[in-house]
């Protein structure tokens, strides 16, 4: 086991949604703030390989935590799939080989649920991985993603390079991205149910049919299990991060306007696409390889996402417009 107190640790996206989480974690962890570095965009660009040769140098990491990535929901996805694959894949690809030169002690790297096949059989367990293309809305960033664990595998392999590989489904929680252009399902569902009630309008209008399904994980589950991984882990096994229920969209839009208090209509736009059409991990790996499960109750964690939206939105649409897509 890896102990964390004294490392260096780089945490790239450590300013952004889980990175933050993560962070937190590792200062209780034992990690003080000065062994911790988190990488900003403006400062240092991921995609560009000089960047991350200076981000080593000057940061002299132990660990490299990878939460970086060019993210959205799935107008995001069908909007960009050309910068989602190169960003993602660049990020990767850079990182990881300059740990190689480097020595570096390990590489953690959070992958995506969106990296299963489009239609594999719930739940996904990870041998399932490479049997079939991810789904085709978000294919360029799940593929990009899935890359670099095969990177991982073969430069541990032939440089033992010591790393980890955690599989996320969809996280949510308070100080997620609400920004309707990048979003995903839950802080979309939730800031829509708002200000259609804050309006007073009589209804809302919601992607596709409803019938998908998907499983979600509460950022501070997905950061004790992303930092458990860089502490237990040495190889890169594929391990899936879930919620443990698997939930369909029309019945998580109810939950969500009810935790709103929104009691207009629900309509659907079947002219929209539903994305992948069911979601759901098998987290019995993470059970056995890193004595992880997921702590939070839905609804509660639910209930404190619409409160922290409530205390926070209005200030988030007037200074910034809504977080950065870009997690870094």
């Amino acid at each position: 086991m890896t102990e964390l107190a004294g490392k260096r640790i780089v945490v790239t996206g450590g300013a952004g949604f889980l990175g933050q989480a993560v962070v937190r974690v590792l200062r209780r962890r034992g990690v003080s703030d000065d062994r911790i570095v988190v990488p900003r965009r403006k400062d240092c660009d991921l995609t560009v390989e000089s960047d991350v040769e200076r981000l080593y140098e000057e940061a002299r990491p132990d660990i490299v935590i990878h939460l970086a990535a060019e993210v959205g929901g799935i107008g995001a996805n069908m909007a960009h799939p050309g910068r989602f694959f190169y960003d993602n894949m660049a990020m990767g690809l850079h990182l990881v080989e300059h740990a190689r030169r480097r020595g570096l002690e390990k590489f953690v790297h959070t992958g995506t649920v969106c990296a299963y096949p489009k239609h594999c059989p719930v739940p996904f367990r990870e041998e399932d991985l490479w049997n079939g293309y991810p789904e085709e809305t978000n294919a360029p960033y799940g593929v990009a993603k899935k890359a670099i664990f095969v990177m991982l595998d073969g430069y541990r392999r032939e440089y033992g390079l010591h790393s980890a590989v955690v599989v996320p489904v969809n996280l949510y929680g308070p100080g997620d991205n609400f920004d309707p252009q990048s979003s995903h399902v839950i802080p979309a569902l939730i800031r829509k149910c708002e200000e259609a009630r804050l309006a007073g309008s009589p209804q809302i209008v919601c992607w596709g049919t409803g019938k998908a399904t998907r499983e979600f994980l509460y950022v501070d589950d997905a950061a004790e299990g992303v930092v458990r991984a860089a502490e237990v882990m040495e190889e890169p096994t594929p391990i899936n991060l879930g919620g443990g229920v698997e939930t369909p969209i029309r019945e998580l839009v109810g939950r969500i306007a009810k935790a709103c208090r929104f009691d207009g209509r629900i309509e659907w736009d079947a002219s929209m696409p539903d994305g992948q059409p069911r979601r759901g991990l098998d987290i019995s790996r993470a059970r056995k390889l890193l004595g992880w499960e997921p702590q939070q109750d839905f609804d509660r964690g639910l209930e404190a996402t619409v409160a922290w939206w409530r205390n926070r939105g209005e200030e988030i649409l007037h200074t910034s417009n809504g977080p950065n897509r870009r997690r870094r």
